[in-house]
């Protein structure tokens, strides 16, 4: 780790996958997270064997992940909802045929073209499967600055480790603040991963062939059996969560990424009024963090989501708790951001 320094979001994760080792990014420009490509156009040809390519839309940039990861490069693409959006199909196809890949997504406000206000409306199309068939994404929402950079640097990581894409779910609040970041160091080539799988071209070794195409139903079916057997293998192994204030709290608050923050600043207010607020912020939305968050659903009455969203984790949270407890929803759509007090004001309406 070097000295920090203070960096927008979009910069820090741009700066965290050069120095994971990513060697090739694809992208279409869209705000907010235009200072990300930006960033990769100006570092990433300074990288020995870096390819930037600005791609001439959001589907071309897909299948050009496609290909690259298909070689074991290391491969990454951003862009914000409707980018994320036009991206679905490919998305699939890079699940299909595991193929690690990173893909960050700054949400911005929705449905349609929306606007470029921060939001959550995209967590169901990134932890449910926004393409067709039945795979599955792993989801990484940070909630500051630096944890950006670090869970992007990780991201590379878990996508050789599970051969599966990772998403990064932050939105437009987190790509365009800036916080100081202590970041990586760069890694050592030598690190990565060896790819026995990865199609290089070279001559005199075995064929290798990377699809998600089965044209027989039973061969489908098996393909799609050793997918679910991968997720059941990550289940176990990556969930991830942050709890504060959970040891006997008067109600519990569910929030992640920017809204956890907010959250945050809410129980503080509270502890000035006697009341104890605990906070449990899923970081892997998928895998979610459910037996944690059902274990902690047995302390309290009310278990309080909040999202910028008509109401997406909340039937995660809703699947996960005790059925006794009860699960009412607040939240902030179109770009509109929640504010401590007005968090403050929905906690005193179940405490």
């Amino acid at each position: 780790m070097g000295e920090k320094k203070l960096m927008r979001g979009n910069e820090a994760i741009a700066e965290s996958a050069i120095r994971a080792g990513c060697r090739n990014y694809f992208a279409y420009p869209i705000t907010p997270q235009a200072e990300l490509l930006q960033w990769m156009a100006t570092h990433m040809p300074e990288v020995e064997n870096g390819t930037f390519l600005q791609a001439e839309s959001e589907i071309g940039a897909i299948n050009m992940v496609y290909g690259a990861a298909s070689t074991g490069e290391r491969t990454m693409t951003s862009s914000s909802s409707p980018g994320i959006s036009l991206k679905q199909e490919g998305i699939s196809y890079l699940a299909g045929a595991e193929l690690p890949s990173v893909i960050v997504n700054i949400m911005r406000g929705g449905p349609g073209l929306g606007n470029i206000q921060p939001a959550q409306g995209d967590y169901f199309q990134a932890t449910k499967g926004g393409g067709h068939g039945d795979y599955r994404l792993i989801v990484l929402a940070p909630s500051t600055v630096p944890e950006a950079a670090e869970l992007t640097y990780e991201a590379f990581d878990l996508a050789d480790e599970y051969r599966n894409p990772v998403v990064v779910l932050a939105d437009g609040m987190i790509g365009q603040m800036m916080e100081p970041v202590e970041l990586p160091d760069p890694i050592d080539p030598s690190e990565i991963p060896n790819k026995p799988w990865a199609t290089t071209g070279i001559d005199g070794g075995e064929a290798k062939v990377i699809r998600s195409f089965a044209l027989g139903a039973e061969q489908l079916e098996a393909i799609n059996h050793d997918l679910q057997d991968k997720y059941e293998v990550i289940k176990r192994e990556v969930t991830r969560f942050e709890e504060i204030g959970t040891d006997e709290p008067d109600i519990l608050l569910v929030a992640f990424g920017t809204v956890a923050r907010i959250v945050r600043s809410a129980r503080r207010l509270g502890q000035e009024e006697g009341l104890n607020v605990g906070i449990f912020r899923p970081i892997t939305l998928w895998p979610f963090p459910d037996e944690r968050l059902a274990d902690l659903s047995r302390k309290v009455d009310t278990v309080l989501t909040v999202e910028m969203n008509a109401g997406q984790m909340v039937e995660d949270v809703r699947l996960a708790v005790n059925s006794d407890v009860k699960t009412p929803f607040y939240g902030k759509q179109g770009g509109v951001v929640p504010t401590p007090e007005g968090v403050l004001e929905e906690v005193k309406k179940h405490v």
